[in-house]
């Protein structure tokens, strides 16, 4: 058999449904021993997991079925644990079943959501998903958005509209030696920086603005360095649901301040934003709809699996100055309102992620979805009550999301942290408040239980004692 014939016996192979129903075999059985197993695994030695794919490229290949026993082999074993309930480390969702069984639907349709005659249906899913996104937010109606990678993309996104607006030459004549400055809270997310950098303005322009006692933005203080400034502020960013401790900024007090000095307002909402679904929750976020912009993650607080995030603006028109370009071997629409989304996205090859929220929110429902983020706050007062009634760890804030920081009142935070790891019991991470290392835990899984928070403490109080 010639290698072009062997080619396409071997794609129409694996076209068939038993080789799906193989892929999806291995996701369920990770899936049933994750849950199952209650503990995180330890990490295997980065040389050990190095050494397992240490070759040179294959010049053959092999039966499907062999390359899938190496994956459950070798692959899902050395994978971050993240579906295990005592896995708290880190922002990353264990994902809705719903919208796992969508990812090979997106791959097989490979639409390019650049374009709608690529992605007909997908263009319209977006669009609609980012309708429904703005109308939670309050935003009017000639709002629109683009789906994102996450908020890095969606904050260089939406500070590059902000530019736009400020000097709307920039994109063609640079910024030159002109100067201006970004104002964002002192524990704002790095994303922040990084944009202020990559739109040329340096990441001196960032002006740490200083935190309250809930470790959320002081609008004092924010009132007095706008005041201060010599230079124009581009814009203010502020932070619903913060990375470190999960603190939402005052969005009501701060939007007057931006409203009376005509300041963009871009909010980073890429954690806590999907409170918005929740009766419970939404009232932290109230004043978002004086933002003019607004980044929002669903693959954080609504479990999608990466990568699912969104970027709105007020005014949709916005974001076609941020990149104010022609392509004419792809953008045709001339319209006044482009439909095509590639024109408002900083990328091109658009994957259709959006098509992962819809079918997920079509399954669950809002009140669904709403549920699922309730239940990881619930879940985070329970670790908070659990710390606060152990003798040797205090509680370093009252959770507004499903995160919190934690000390141990011997010092030995980032000690413990590392055993606690290395022990496979479960998964935290570290960071710093106040100048000082501390315990930093982030509910994501909905089914960790108050029993896995309680075993947690005690177990780190056990770790600390020895």
């Amino acid at each position: 058999m010639t290698g072009e014939r062997a080619l396409l016996a071997a794609l129409l192979a694996d076209s068939a449904a038993d080789h799906g129903e193989a892929v999806a075999s291995v996701v369920e059985r990770f899936l049933a021993e994750a849950r199952t197993a209650r503990d995180a695994r330890p990490p295997a030695e980065r040389a050990a997991v190095e050494a397992l794919f240490d070759e040179p490229p294959p010049a053959a290949g092999a039966p499907l079925a062999d390359v899938l026993a190496r994956v459950e082999r070798e692959v899902v074993p050395h994978a971050a644990w993240l579906h295990a309930p005592t896995h708290m480390a880190h922002q990353l969702s264990c994902p809705l079943p719903a919208a796992v069984w969508v990812e090979p639907l997106v791959a097989a349709l490979n639409q390019s959501l650049a374009v709608a005659e690529l992605s007909p249906a997908a263009t319209a899913i977006e669009r609609r998903l980012l309708r429904w996104l703005a109308e939670l937010a309050g935003l009017p109606d000639g709002a629109g958005g683009t789906f994102t990678i996450g908020a890095q993309e969606g904050t260089y996104t939406a500070l590059a509209a902000a530019r736009a607006r400020l000097w709307p030459d920039a994109w063609e004549r640079g910024v030159g030696d002109r100067r201006a400055v970004v104002l964002a809270s002192e524990l704002a997310h790095y994303s922040v920086q990084r944009a202020v950098g990559g739109l040329g303005l340096g990441t001196a322009a960032c002006v740490p603005v200083p935190v309250d006692a809930r470790y959320a933005m002081d609008p004092h203080a924010l009132a007095a360095a706008l005041a201060a400034q010599p230079v124009p502020v581009l814009a203010v960013v502020a932070t619903a649901g913060s990375t470190p401790v999960g603190a939402f900024d005052d969005l009501e007090a701060i939007g007057r301040l931006c409203a009376e000095r005509g300041v963009w307002l871009h909010v980073d909402g890429a954690h806590g934003a999907s409170a918005l679904l929740s009766p419970t929750h939404r009232q932290r976020l109230a004043g978002v709809d004086h933002a003019d912009s607004l980044v929002w993650d669903p693959h954080k607080m609504l479990g999608l699996p990466l990568a699912s995030g969104a970027l709105l603006v007020r005014d949709e028109r916005a974001l076609d100055a941020a990149f104010a370009q022609r392509a004419e071997y792809l953008f045709h629409d001339r319209s006044e309102r482009v439909y095509d989304q590639g024109v408002r996205s900083f990328q091109c090859s658009r994957r259709g992620d959006a098509l992962k929220l819809w079918v997920a929110w079509q399954r669950h429902g809002t009140d669904g979805l709403a549920a699922l983020y309730d239940h990881l706050c619930a879940t985070t007062l329970a670790l908070h009550d659990a710390v606060a009634a152990h003798p040797d760890f205090e509680p370093l804030h009252r959770p507004e999301a499903n995160i919190l920081c934690f000390a141990h009142r011997g010092g030995q935070d980032e000690a413990l942290r590392t055993a606690w790891n290395a022990s496979g019991r479960g998964h935290l991470s570290l960071t710093r408040l106040a100048g000082r290392p501390v315990l930093r835990a982030t509910i994501m899984n909905p089914f960790t239980t108050p029993a896995d928070c309680a075993a947690t403490v005690a177990g780190l109080g056990d770790l600390g004692r020895r």
